[in-house]
């Protein structure tokens, strides 16, 4: 059977993983880290990506290939295709004024009637995580470098245009080139930057040039093609991939990490995913987005046609992380002292702003710890403390789903954090629902590779060439590869800790 890979581009690291394109059995895997900081040269990805490639055993013999990524990243090139300046990612906040500048300037000078404008126009809205307000920043604080900008690309959409081939002029790695033209995308990613409504056209999605004309200053600019589910942007460069096979590789859309992990989790409408890695992420699949201009929900698309409901925080693994530099202890003796504490911690709580936070949408805001007595400053309080933290933040976001109206069907725990004994014992107390967790595993490069599948399954249908229409296909579903569901936690509401949460919150 012919092999597929999924890559995982993300803010850490490039994760390659080779599977069976009918079974979705795991073949090989690698992966490489990426460098540390809110702002990065693309070129960084390139290297983790060969690297990673090499490290799984290379990508000669794939039949498809795909990629997922961190959302919201701003990478500018010129008419070279050169970057232009370092790539903001998306938890780089300095566009936190040009947000609320764009929003204001909507509503006309009224901030709650632009909010609720950007949110209708795209489903969100704006945070400091959205291209569109990198671009604002960037027309304000560097018009040098926004003069430049030919091309507007994510992070997906720029290694995959890699992958085939494609880069700055003179480069060796980039024999076809800096055609920006050959930039592609699909909604899930597109609909994240702010200028993308991915239910205009009739639910087709389109870019809003007048949104990126804000931003910009003009919209002279080109922006990837926007895929769909099941189509191919091209056929990798047999220097990067598919050279043992006839045709090559074809590339997929790829998508966001979000909805790339919800692909791989096989999450369907009614699904809900609690995701606890760099960032923390409550995400539900739906039928259609919702507009909800308080801010605390974001309509994406998700990469099967649906909509992607997210409730996004900042602080998530990083605050625990943040806890085994302050009791000096390892990932399972901070889970052992957080368990030997009481629910609630007898009343130290932890609003873990750490740094700043996205929803809600506090940029300059800091962490703080109430409840400080005697009696709590011992290390299992506080460990438990700083878990009970990053997990009320979650259910607030989970509670900001359901007040919209998003069905909560399931809920699954997902990321790295989710394997803690600690985090297991204590969601269940805190969301007060059972949890699935599934089987450990690289849910965003998984989702990476099963599109990839679907892409080869659907081109093998229409005559072994790249679908040009993924709406005019035979194959209308991905093929059936499922998460395994390890343990499915029962539920235990301890009413004490949210309570107790809520109380301080807003007190920062």
């Amino acid at each position: 059977m012919p092999l597929v890979a999924g890559v995982d581009t993300s803010t850490q690291s490039c994760k390659i993983v080779v599977r069976d394109a009918a079974t979705g059995e795991l073949v090989r895997s690698g992966s490489a880290k990426h460098p540390d900081g809110t702002e990065v040269h693309p070129d960084h990805w390139w290297t983790a990506f060969t690297r990673a490639a090499e490290a799984a055993g290379g990508l000669a013999d794939v039949a498809a290939i795909a990629v997922g990524g961190q959302q919201h990243g701003m990478v500018v090139l010129d008419t070279e295709g050169r970057v232009i300046r370092d790539a903001l990612l998306w938890n780089d906040t300095r566009s936190a004024g040009a947000a609320e500048s764009l929003i204001t300037e909507l509503g006309d000078g009224d901030r709650a009637a632009g909010a609720q404008r950007w949110a209708d126009a795209v489903g969100s809205v704006l945070v400091a995580s959205l291209t569109v307000t990198k671009l604002r920043w960037l027309h304000d604080s560097e018009p040098e470098n926004a003069a430049k900008v030919a091309a507007v690309a994510l992070p997906h959409d720029w290694l995959s245009w890699r992958i085939a081939g494609y880069g700055p002029a003179g480069d060796p790695s980039a024999p076809l080139g800096p055609d920006l033209n050959a930039l592609f995308t699909d909604r899930s990613d597109a609909s994240g930057t702010g200028y993308y409504d991915a239910q205009g056209a009739d639910g087709a999605g389109e870019y809003r040039p007048d949104l990126l004309r804000m931003a910009l200053g003009r919209d002279d600019v080109v922006l990837p093609r926007v895929l769909g589910p099941a189509e191919s942007g091209g056929v990798a460069h047999p220097s990067v991939a598919g050279a043992d096979v006839d045709g090559g590789a074809l590339i997929g859309p790829g998508a966001g990490d979000n909805a790339g992990a919800a692909l791989g989790a096989g999450m369907t409408p009614g699904d809900v995913a609690i995701s606890i890695g760099t960032s923390g992420v409550v995400s539900a699949v739906a039928p259609r987005r919702t507009a909800d201009g308080s801010g605390a929900i974001n309509g994406f698309a998700d990469a099967t046609g649906n909509a992607l409901m997210l409730a996004v925080t900042l602080n998530a693994a990083r605050v625990l992380d943040a806890a085994r530099e302050v009791l000096g202890a390892d990932f399972d003796e901070l889970a052992s002292l957080a368990l030997r504490a009481p629910a609630g911690s007898d009343g130290l709580v932890l609003v873990p702003y750490l740094e700043g936070e996205r929803t809600p949408n506090r940029p300059d805001a800091t962490g703080t710890l109430h409840g400080i007595r005697l009696a709590t400053s011992t290390r299992p309080h506080l460990a438990r403390a700083y878990v009970e933290g990053m997990l009320c933040g979650l259910a607030d976001g989970l509670d900001a789903l359901r007040a919209q109206g998003v069905p909560v069907e399931r809920v699954m725990l997902i990321g790295g954090a989710a394997q803690s004994p600690a985090v297991q014992e204590i969601a269940p107390q805190v969301f007060g629902l059972p949890i699935a967790v599934p089987e450990p595993g690289e849910y965003v490069a998984d989702g990476a590779a099963r599109q990839a599948a679907w892409v080869l399954a659907t081109a093998e249908k229409a005559g072994s060439e790249p679908t040009t229409d993924a709406g005019a296909t035979a194959v209308p579903e991905p093929p059936a590869w499922s998460a395994t569901i390890a343990t499915t936690l029962a539920a235990d509401p301890r009413p004490v800790i949210r309570e107790q949460y809520a109380r301080v919150r807003d007190l920062v």
